[in-house]
């Protein structure tokens, strides 16, 4: 039956024309998942990272920065969608900050950074099929951010979605398009060869890239890391941040015993007995901001050497195939991951960065904090913040908070001051004067089935 699935899905690929590389790469993780991996890393076969380097320690000589900017681009995963806010657009369209979009805050960062340092730095992002049109439209409105003979995007593959009791493509009448998805973001080293964007960047002199996600607007490409990335010759560097409670779920670096490469292990890769192992940041101290910078040439060199298979861990990812209705087939998804690629580049190296080169918009929580008083954007796009700590913690009832729209309507008068909070959890139908300012740590709830507005200027401690 496998053999069977395999044909069906590598027709169904040529037929949307897929690339050649991307049905290669396909076919890999098909065999590894027909073979009965499912990408688990044991705890026994895994040790703690020891001392890493951090950036602000990094020794690095001032004319070295402009140096190594000058040979540095800038990749953002730009893929997303906000449906987990009940947004079909863009994610990275949305307004976060004084009216501006993440494309928008984005775009400023890198031609600041440009005039500060007097270099090319483009900027491209990896879109999806559905992200293309509107972000390009957004990036169209500063002139001169396009660099002639390099594209501004290029395109992620897309596989099909596996029935997971054959193996088989699935097919969904009602939205076919659903019966497809993104390999996850370890796709980015197959779009960058597939699209000729990888070849484009070397032969215009670029010898690293910068990849972040777009929805982090503290992943601004610091010369810092540029300049310690050449000088050592490092042909993958991870940015990773020392873990928190609420860090527990996420992707956390280890050293693998039996070579002594860094890995990353994320939550999908746990077994089902050892979650405690993975959450216990008192041994595994340090997550991956998926903050990475590639030594293109070297990448080159291993997708070339590989038939542009970089061999990635597999991940697999069980759903419906229609996300929205858990009545429809059970399906798999096979993704990787482009953070596992650090045990793929020998010599690979990890350096601690600070929390404010994370700060990712994930749900409504992350997106009032942004929007509020605790962070401030000047004009070259960087954000700065006066609040004392931890940013607050912010846990909004889902119930009424979840949905952008909802979120909205329930903050039309503006977000509440939280520059002076430590935490703001709110439960039910609550709505927002203007003016309103949240102290210390705070709890707000609406009687059930009513809804409770907190009046304008309000204190609440």
């Amino acid at each position: 039956m496998g053999e069977v699935g395999l044909r069906q899905a590598q027709e169904k690929m040529r037929a949307a024309g897929a690339a050649d590389v991307a049905i290669r790469v396909f076919t890999h993780y098909y065999r590894l998942l027909e073979s009965g991996q499912q990408g688990k890393i044991r705890e026994a076969d895994i040790e703690p990272v020891g001392d890493l380097p951090h950036l602000e320690h990094l020794d690095t000589d001032p004319d070295a920065l402009q140096a190594a900017l000058a040979e540095t681009a800038v990749i953002k995963l730009n893929g997303g969608l906000g449906t987990s806010m009940g947004v079909t657009g863009p994610k990275s369209a949305l307004p976060v900050k004084d009216g501006l979009s993440f494309l928008d805050i984005i775009a400023r960062q890198i031609l600041s950074t440009r005039r500060a340092y007097d270099v090319r730095l483009p900027l491209v992002l990896m879109n999806s099929f559905r992200t293309k049109t509107e972000s390009l439209q957004i990036l169209s409105e500063y002139e001169g951010l396009a660099i002639d003979g390099l594209p501004l995007s290029f395109q992620q593959n897309m596989e099909p979605k596996l029935l997971a009791d054959d193996l088989t493509p699935a097919e969904w009448e009602p939205d076919p398009e659903l019966a497809w998805c993104p390999p996850g973001h370890g796709d980015l080293f197959t779009a960058l060869v597939a699209s000729g964007t990888l070849d484009a960047l070397r032969e215009h002199g670029f010898r690293h890239a910068f990849i972040s996600n777009a929805d982090n607007l503290g992943a601004t490409p610091d010369p810092r890391i540029a300049a310690w990335m050449a000088e050592h010759s490092v042909p993958f560097g991870m940015e990773v941040c020392r873990r928190t409670r609420s860090d527990r779920k996420g992707g956390h670096v280890a050293v693998r015993k039996s070579d002594g490469r860094l890995i990353l292990r994320d939550s999908a890769q746990v077994a089902d007995d050892e979650t405690a192992y993975f959450q216990d940041i008192t041994r595994h101290k340090m997550f991956n901001t998926n903050n990475l910078w590639i030594d293109l040439d070297r990448l080159a060199e291993l997708m070339a050497g590989h038939d542009g298979i970089l061999g990635l861990p597999i991940i697999v990812n069980r759903k419906t195939v229609d996300p929205a209705d858990p009545a429809s087939p059970k399906v798999i998804q096979l993704e990787t991951g482009m953070g596992t690629a650090i045990e793929t580049f020998e010599g690979s190296q990890a350096v601690i960065v600070d929390r404010s080169r994370f700060k990712p918009v994930k749900t409504t929580n992350d997106l009032l904090v942004l929007r509020s008083d605790v962070y401030e954007l000047d004009e070259a796009g960087d954000l700065t913040t006066t609040h004392q700590g931890d940013e607050p913690y912010v846990d909004l009832d889902p119930e009424y908070f979840k949905i952008l729209a909802d979120f909205d309507a329930r903050f039309a008068a503006g977000p509440p001051s939280l520059v002076r909070a430590d935490r703001l959890e709110v439960r039910g139908d609550v709505a927002f004067g203007k003016d309103v300012v949240v102290v210390g740590d705070v709890e707000v709830a609406a009687p059930d089935g009513e809804r409770r507005v907190i009046p304008d200027g309000t204190e609440l401690s």
